[in-house]
């Protein structure tokens, strides 16, 4: 991983969308207003062009289809940001419902890293999620990596990280498969992995904001995650270290 990383990618994990869900406007509006002057009024064609739409809202109530709703983005090349969502088929632990899952992209520079816990929390609590992540590009090959498959005699992630555990093979759904640069954590995730303890995250609360539902945005260092940078190692490590639910190393 290096630090010359120009997209920060944001994910989300929610309850599956149900009949006249307003969830997929919510994140919309919530974006928009995280980053000022952002209009998401714009989709791809078939043929990758871009397509205007003037009656925005109307067209993603009217295109929630399969779980999910299509990709929507801005018109600024330079400033790239974009979002979808869809059906996630897999539970979030063995034997839960799928899940939608909201997908989003910022630039990595100055404006999109000033916004981007607004945009994590405005995209999380829009959706109702129940947790999720801001993380580098990069970083999600890393993760893949922490994760142990069945067969794997010996499991040596990467950078000395821990060893996850599948989703279904854990038993959780509030519970985080792991940790990112910027976390999302539920009213019911930070019980489940018992956030916060005054006397142990002083640190993490330091960089820590509240949500209007209860919710938590956790911020792991203070500039973008890059495990090329022995602090950052360091953080995350710790950071897995005092919540060793998350990923399933431990019972929660």
């Amino acid at each position: 991983m290096t630090a010359a990383h120009r997209t920060l990618i944001v994910i989300a994990h929610a309850p599956a969308l149900q009949d006249d869900d307003d969830r997929p406007t919510a994140v919309v509006h919530a974006m928009e207003r995280a980053l000022p002057g952002l209009r998401l009024g714009w989709t791809m064609s078939e043929k990758g062009d871009l397509l205007a739409l003037p009656q925005r809202d109307e067209w993603v109530a009217a295109n929630v289809t399969n779980g999910g709703f299509p990709f929507l983005c801005n018109d600024d090349d330079n400033q790239l940001v974009t979002v979808a969502g869809q059906e996630n088929p897999n539970g979030l632990a063995a034997g839960s419902p799928p899940h939608f899952e909201i997908h989003a992209d910022l630039p990595l520079d100055a404006v999109g890293l000033a916004g981007a816990a607004d945009v994590l929390a405005g995209v999380a609590e829009g959706a109702r999620a129940v947790w999720g992540h801001a993380t580098p590009s990069g970083y999600g090959g890393i993760v893949a990596q922490q994760f142990r498959h069945p067969g794997d005699a010996l499991h040596v992630p990467p950078h000395g990280l821990p060893s996850l555990k599948l989703p279904w093979d854990r038993s959780t759904p509030e519970v985080p498969h792991f940790l990112g640069w910027l976390n999302y954590w539920s009213a019911a995730t930070a019980r489940a992995i018992g956030f916060p303890d005054l006397a142990r995250d002083a640190d993490l609360l330091s960089r820590t904001r509240r949500t209007a539902s209860g919710g938590w945005v956790v911020q792991l260092t203070d500039a973008p995650l890059d495990l090329d940078t022995p602090a950052h190692l360091d953080a995350l490590l710790r950071a897995y270290e005092r919540f060793p639910e998350i990923g399933g190393r431990a019972a929660p």
